[in-house]
């Protein structure tokens, strides 16, 4: 005859005395207090796994922080669930992993593990950007939320306010962002789909702008107000080499003296430096080789070629250009990097290959072109190509000192 267990009461549990040894007190159907010789009393479940029948325990709680009736509670939950085949104690393990996992996959705490990655792609300067944008337009909004709750009208909560000051790039950009982030959180796992993708179609799209430059006939004026420009020799140096080189500001303030080949005369731009992450070779003219014994003495001891006015160990700020070409009368008219399309429009103008014109500009990677050419043939129209180009801004600046001239004062 099976033995029956009288369920307990509330005055005895609250009355159970500690024993020199653990001693139980059975409220029946696997629920029992334990007693501890310190005086704890820990509610136990003790049950039969589904699995392969094994009799395990499983913890409620130490009363009385758990009572009588909590503990009972929880007994017929955990008896519910075994009814349908499911361990109590795993269900319980998954649940508390579930909830740590949402409290551990904030938008932020997951942005930071994508950010490992998407600093990789990137010029360390646009990846200081990228952090510093979600920072200010993202995390002090949303940055706290589990990212498995963000929707998207939270999303556009959060950026609506940088649409309503007109900032439309900024949105543009933050929500590509956001949208890499959920993206990069679908693909390890931690959530199931991306909620954001549709969330630009919920502010205006900004008018697409033309970075400020000159037209090609524009050039021998931009020269003369170059030669008689009041900047920092370091600057003029660097202007004329980005002009030459048709590199971005980016890439030309970084350029080293290690990464000129002069045998082979080129300019060995390294990945990490290129905005694409691919490195990129300039061929050198008469003109740059010119440029360069004309800075040396001033940086030839250095890393850097344009070496920072105030920390001649670092190079020199990616709007030192700008910040000058604006003083010389160009603002609103000419920025550093408007000197790429001068020599785009120029070269294209005179015929030059548009492959060829597109990879002198790093637009095309350079395996494309090489499908056509093979890479002796490929640096050698390059190089005929640059040489034009340099002379052309040497007759653009006749009559006016130019350092990268072959000769350094032309006669009119």
């Amino acid at each position: 005859m099976a033995r029956i267990t009288r369920p307990l009461t509330n005055t005895e549990v609250d009355k159970a005395k500690p024993q020199t040894k653990i001693c139980s007190l059975f409220d029946g159907g696997g629920l029992e207090l334990k007693i501890n010789p310190s005086g704890t009393k820990k509610w136990i479940f003790k049950y039969y796994k589904p699995s392969d029948k094994k009799r395990t325990n499983l913890t409620f709680g130490v009363y009385p922080d758990v009572s009588l009736a909590h503990a009972r509670k929880l007994r017929a939950e955990a008896k519910e669930l075994l009814a349908r085949g499911i361990d109590p104690k795993e269900d319980k393990e998954s649940l508390a992993n579930q909830q740590k996992e949402r409290v551990e996959s904030t938008l932020q705490n997951v942005a930071s593990k994508w950010f490992e990655l998407k600093k990789t792609e990137v010029t360390p300067d646009y990846a200081i950007d990228i952090w510093r944008s979600l920072e200010l337009h993202a995390f002090s909004e949303i940055g706290k939320y589990p990212i498995s709750e963000i929707t998207a009208p939270i999303a556009i909560k959060a950026v609506t306010p940088i649409a309503a000051k007109g900032s439309l790039e900024t949105v543009k950009r933050i929500n590509q962002r956001l949208n890499e982030i959920m993206n990069y959180a679908v693909n390890t796992g931690v959530i199931h789909s991306n909620p954001l993708t549709g969330i630009k179609a919920a502010f205006e799209k900004p008018k697409k702008q033309h970075m400020p430059t000159i037209k090609p006939d524009e050039l021998p004026m931009f020269m003369k107000a170059l030669s008689v420009a009041s900047i920092k020799i370091v600057t003029r140096h660097l202007i004329e080499w980005q002009l030459h080189t048709m590199v971005r500001p980016g890439e030309a303030v970084k350029a080293r003296w290690a990464e000129i080949d002069y045998t082979e005369k080129l300019w060995n731009i390294p990945a990490e430096t290129m905005k694409k992450k691919r490195p990129h070779s300039v061929p050198l003219s008469d003109q740059v080789l010119s440029l360069l014994e004309s800075i040396r003495p001033i940086s030839g001891h250095r890393e850097y070629i344009f070496p920072a006015d105030r920390n001649p160990r670092s190079h020199a700020n990616e709007s030192t250009a700008n910040a000058a070409i604006k003083r010389m009368g160009y603002k609103a008219k000419l920025v550093a990097h408007g000197l790429r399309s001068v020599a785009s429009t120029t070269l294209n103008e005179q015929g030059f290959d548009a492959d060829v014109i597109e990879s002198a500009l790093a637009h095309v990677d350079d395996n494309e072109v090489r499908r056509a050419y093979n890479r002796a043939d490929y640096l050698k129209r390059r190089a005929s190509m640059m040489a034009w180009w340099s002379e052309h801004i040497e007759k653009c600046a006749t009559g006016n000192f130019s350092l990268s001239g072959t000769k350094l004062l032309k006669a009119i």
